[in-house]
């Protein structure tokens, strides 16, 4: 019954409620975000959403603050992750003020406040069918993923725990899921994986190779 009907009411609610109490520091975040990046303050990407009644996903806009530069080499190709990532960037990752701009595809319907994290579109020929699973849902500004590691456990565990969400959607284990994130964003856990300063990319793999409960 939630997952059916309540979750939307309740993800729109709180989200556009969000927008407005939070509406002063998003234009903080603008005007900063402009001058700190040298203009456009926002970052938007086509990314994956929920599957549609074909099967196939839905392709959405993402909304987030900027956090890097668009700093190139000599040859006019953008410099890695870690030399664009600047200290107002690294600010906003630090703080997850960055995901603030979500709220809006949260009102318009492409994201959930809880569900899979919505990634790249490139990775979607990438996963195996028991990954493609985490597409049964909308996206989520965060998700179970999120508070069991984020960016620092792998990406198979990652999906482990996404396929897990959506098998099992409940009221109460939203709540808990919104509550543990605000505990790790004020930790500031799992921000970046071991090896990169965000996270590396998704390379794939056919088969689902072990499970978290093994």
């Amino acid at each position: 019954m939630y997952a059916k009907f309540w979750k939307r009411f309740f993800d729109f609610t709180l989200s556009l409620l969000a927008l407005i109490v939070l509406s002063p520091v998003l234009l903080v975040l603008i005007i900063v975000g402009a001058i700190a990046m040298r203009g456009n303050p926002f970052f938007v990407q086509p990314r994956p959403g929920r599957k549609g009644k074909d099967g196939k996903e839905k392709i959405f806009k993402l909304i987030k603050f900027r956090t890097m530069s668009n700093k190139k080499d000599k040859d006019g190709n953008l410099l890695p992750d870690a030399e664009r990532l600047n200290g107002y960037g690294r600010f906003l990752r630090k703080t997850s003020l960055d995901e603030l701009g979500e709220l809006v595809n949260i009102v318009k319907g492409d994201m959930a406040i809880v569900g899979p994290r919505p990634l790249l579109v490139e990775y979607l020929p990438l996963y195996n069918e028991y990954q493609s699973r985490r597409h049964e849902v909308r996206p989520g500004l965060t998700g179970l993923a999120q508070v069991n590691g984020r960016n620092a456990v792998s990406w198979e565990i990652r999906f482990e725990y996404d396929v897990k969400y959506v098998d099992d959607i409940t009221l109460v284990g939203d709540m808990k899921i919104i509550f543990r994130t605000v505990i790790k964003v004020l930790k500031h856990d799992g921000i970046s994986s071991s090896t990169s300063a965000t996270m590396e990319a998704f390379t794939g793999n056919k088969e689902k190779e072990f499970s978290l409960h093994e």
